[in-house]
């Protein structure tokens, strides 16, 4: 997939979820622009957990959160986490925040997540239980 495939791809996904119905609280402070990630710890907690808590801590703030599985042997996931890291992103997704995973060492609670993919990187909504979501780039 070309870097501007999956820029337009992961666009579309983004967009997808800014027609949520969900009501909007009134004062909600500004969220910080640009894409944050955060690293899911190595462990045995359940990536469901994590995804749920992760979601309502982003939402708090006003951000979108997109689960993202990748891993360091993966070109297009490095140029993609290289991009997102350096800024390049901050414009197009200023509301971003990307709960990383490692296909290798979280493929167990991935799979239990939902969030097993045939191909990475994969970026998935996540639904209010934890889970991936068909709403997802891979």
């Amino acid at each position: 997939m070309t870097a501007v495939r999956l820029w337009t791809s992961i666009a579309m996904l983004l967009s997808a979820c800014e027609n949520d119905p969900a009501p909007k609280p009134e004062a909600r402070p500004a969220p910080k622009q640009g894409v944050e990630i955060i690293a899911a710890p190595a462990g045995n907690e359940e990536a469901t957990a994590l995804i749920q808590r992760e979601s309502a801590k982003a939402a708090e703030r006003g951000r979108k959160l997109v689960v993202y599985v990748g891993a360091e042997w993966c070109e297009p996931c490095q140029y993609f986490h290289e991009a997102a890291v350096a800024g390049r992103l901050d414009s197009d997704f200023p509301t971003l925040t990307l709960l990383e995973f490692d296909h290798d060492r979280d493929l167990a609670r991935l799979e239990r997540a939902g969030c097993r993919s045939p191909m990475i990187p994969l970026f998935s909504l996540p639904d209010a239980s934890g889970r991936c979501t068909e709403r997802r780039i891979s």
